[in-house]
């Protein structure tokens, strides 16, 4: 009963994906696709290719027929548009096949319905595929070192078919049609809304954070599915939100609408529920009235206006309690202006928002400081765009959140990754290559020899194909040929320039988390260790301020000559470079002779645990000193002011006749001298022949400090009605 059972679960799968089973060899097409050039062509017979593997064959007898042209043409175009560096003998079949992937799909997105089409999805996931094995010669290989067996023991096993997750599900049914980074790297880029060059990887890694680093087609379809759901939702979005939007904007993403989901807009200590709607330049919050949502309120993000958005913490009347909030700030604001993300666990609702929104910052700021052209704006914008559309697909169908480093959001990973500036200089670059007005295409379809020459805004000519308006008085033609920035077996800029700074965040990472490992809680601890690793300073001053005491007569007379031998002699401006070659010294010698050896751990006696009472008096007690530090501050300042403004006219003679005194000796007398001096009157205060003068004069001083008063100050509180606007 048991092997009948198995045997109709394992007949049931094979029937529900027999397309997918059937699509490495041939694909079963629609009346639809075959008008407007799709993927049938009547009267086309592919032509095998004697070097190409038979999926490789596949893939490019579907290119022949989406294209028009037979095999043997395309061969032909190859060889005499493309340089002699793509077509050497073991790099031959996997840059035709590129060559031929990239053409096929720059005809098949010109339709604005193509991501819906299960027979594009599979197409593009058969030319990864074949991409990782091109040849006869590489899929014999990979054929050979497949393991058949493993695959019987994990389909003997009685649960092996069925799991909650579809994607271990995906690899646990087949895990030998799936593909590699590289093979992904190199083919959906060529569609711009699939993948972008710079971010390429990262997405990779988060469609297969759960499958081993391989990617099967389960995965890869929903996330198109997903995708192209966001895009139509995004489309239809425009029309349902009344916001008075300016000409080009498209409405990215709209926030509580849900009531368990509200959003909540801090000022001060109020707080308003309302809807948090992003555009490509601003964001727009429309608070919740009865009923019915008051006039939005509109946040620029588009114009210089030094905006700042953060993450903060935020709360009830003004408290900060939960970390779950956006701060927006620019010179457009009296006041900075709070958005709370509420929810139960985590805090994915506010990074989500706080990605996105930095994204489309990033973006206009990277546009001004180039000081773009129309072209240039509406691609970067159009880059943007989409990037925000492939990070809500990710995380709405996987529920994955990238790092740090590993965001799929192109302008924030040049913001966050090290030497991102030099990928961002790499990106002017290349858009400073763009013609709106691409050349036509010739008779055979072919204009990929002037593709270096001039690049097409692919991105902004995607949105268009796919329904968005930029602008209304485009140049664009639906007929045009919009070649991208990816070059049959050739490395693309932008992929160069990621990788040589992705090559860094493994220090930077590991950096990071010994920087997370010693950080510590409390007031107390943290103070210790501080005093702890501040040892030889503390030290320092307590042998100077020993000497100054003159406790020891012997050693501060000693000490008194050397010093004073020092400044008459010129030498102390080799006192700083001797540390630093000392310093030098003293870490090459550890370089040298500690190569092998670990780092011992630094040791910190740990003061007596607190509860949690203990360390909130800690706190205050703290803030109280910080604050009656700030006050005396605020009070020296406050009396020069006086001195200054005559406030104590006596006073202010005094202190202008000894200024013009000090005038005089810094013009007259040597620097070296007047440093003598100041050493000399500071550090003789505690000699016997001196104690007592120098304790009558501090005496006299501060009691002429004391009666100099403070200037006055007026505090002037904002209306808050006027703070509420």
């Amino acid at each position: 009963m048991e092997a009948q059972t198995r045997i109709r679960m394992l007949e049931n799968f094979v029937k529900n994906h027999q397309n997918s089973l059937k699509s490495l060899f041939q694909r079963k097409r629609s009346s639809n696709s075959s008008e407007d050039g799709g993927f049938d062509s009547p009267g086309l017979s592919p032509r095998p290719i004697p070097q190409l593997s038979p999926l490789a064959n596949s893939v490019v007898a579907r290119c022949s027929k989406i294209l028009g042209v037979p095999t043997h043409e395309l061969q032909h175009h190859f060889d005499i548009e493309l340089p002699e560096s793509v077509k050497q003998l073991f790099t031959y079949a996997r840059n035709f096949l590129e060559f031929c992937s990239y053409q096929a799909l720059n005809c098949v997105t010109r339709r604005p319905d193509y991501l819906s089409d299960k027979d594009f999805r599979r197409l593009t996931y058969d030319m990864m595929l074949a991409w990782e094995a091109p040849s006869v010669e590489i899929d014999s290989q990979l054929k050979e070192t497949a393991s058949p067996c493993n695959r019987q023991e994990e389909d003997e096993d009685g649960a092996s078919l069925f799991y909650s997750s579809s994607t271990n599900m995906a690899v646990q049914v087949d895990d030998t049609s799936t593909v590699g980074r590289e093979a992904f790297a190199r083919i959906a880029p060529a569609c711009t809304v699939v993948a972008d060059v710079m971010t390429v990887h990262n997405l990779f890694d988060a469609l297969t954070s759960s499958s081993g680093g391989r990617l099967h087609f389960l995965i890869y379809d929903k996330y198109l599915h997903s995708l192209d759901k966001i895009i139509r939702a995004a489309k239809n979005t425009s029309g349902s939100i009344n916001l008075q939007l300016a000409e080009g904007e498209i409405i990215l993403d709209v926030d509580g609408t849900v009531p368990t989901q509200p959003i909540l807009q801090h000022i001060g200590i109020s707080a308003w529920p309302g809807r948090l709607t992003l555009t490509n330049s601003a964001l727009y919050f429309e608070s919740l009235g009865v009923g019915i949502y008051d006039k939005a309120v509109r946040f620029d993000l588009a114009t210089d206006l030094k905006q700042v958005i953060k993450p903060e913490m935020t709360g009830p009347l003004g408290a900060r309690l939960f970390d779950k909030a956006v701060m927006y700030k620019s010179t457009s604001v009296m006041e900075p202006v709070y958005f709370e993300f509420p929810e139960f666990k985590g805090n994915s609702r506010r990074d989500y928002w706080l990605d996105i929104c930095l994204e489309i910052l990033h973006a206009h700021k990277f546009i001004r400081k180039n000081n773009f052209k129309e072209t240039q704006q509406l691609e970067v914008l159009a880059k943007a765009i989409l990037g925000i559309f492939r990070y809500r697909a990710v995380k709405e169908s996987f529920h994955i959140f990238s790092s740090h480093y590993k965001t799929v959001l192109a302008f924030k990973l040049a913001e966050s990754l090290p030497r991102g500036d030099m990928i961002l200089e790499t990106l002017s670059s290349r858009l400073a290559l763009l013609n709106i007005t691409a050349s036509p295409r010739s008779v055979d379809g072919f204009s990929y020899a002037k593709q270096q020459a001039k690049l097409s805004p692919v991105a902004f000519l995607t949105l268009v194909r796919l329904g968005f308006t930029l602008q209304n008085d485009s140049n664009f033609d639906g007929e045009e040929m919009a070649m991208g920035d990816l070059c049959a077996g050739e490395p693309n800029p932008l992929e160069i320039a990621v990788k040589q700074s992705v090559s860094d965040i493994g220090r930077a990472e590991a950096a990071q988390e010994t920087v997370d490992k010693v950080k510590v809680e409390g007031i107390d601890t943290n103070v210790a260790v501080m005093k702890e690793l501040l040892f030889p300073v503390i030290e320092l001053a307590g042998r100077l301020q020993l000497l100054a005491s003159w406790e020891d007569p012997f050693k501060s007379i000693v000490f008194v000559t050397l010093s004073c031998y020092v400044i008459l002699r010129g030498w102390t401006r080799y006192i700083l470079p001797c540390i630093f070659m000392c310093s030098a010294v003293f870490m090459f010698l550890r370089r040298h002779f500690n190569k092998k050896e670990p780092v011992k751990a630094f040791k910190v006696e740990a003061p007596p645990n607190k509860n949690a009472v203990e360390q909130l008096l800690t706190l205050q007690e703290a803030i109280t000193q910080v604050e009656a530090l700030i006050q005396s501050g605020n009070i020296i300042l406050l009396k020069i002011r006086a001195l200054l403004i005559a406030v104590l006219p006596q006073a202010t003679e005094r202190i202008a006749l000894l200024l013009v005194l000090i005038a005089a000796m810094f013009a007259f007398v040597p620097l070296r001298h007047l440093t003598l001096l100041v050493f000399l009157e500071a550090f003789t205060r505690e000699m016997p022949y001196r104690k007592e003068s120098s304790n009558r004069w501090r005496r006299r001083l501060k009691e002429w400090w004391n009666r100099i008063p403070a200037a006055p100050v007026q505090l002037i509180k904002l209306d808050e009605n006027k703070k509420k606007k």
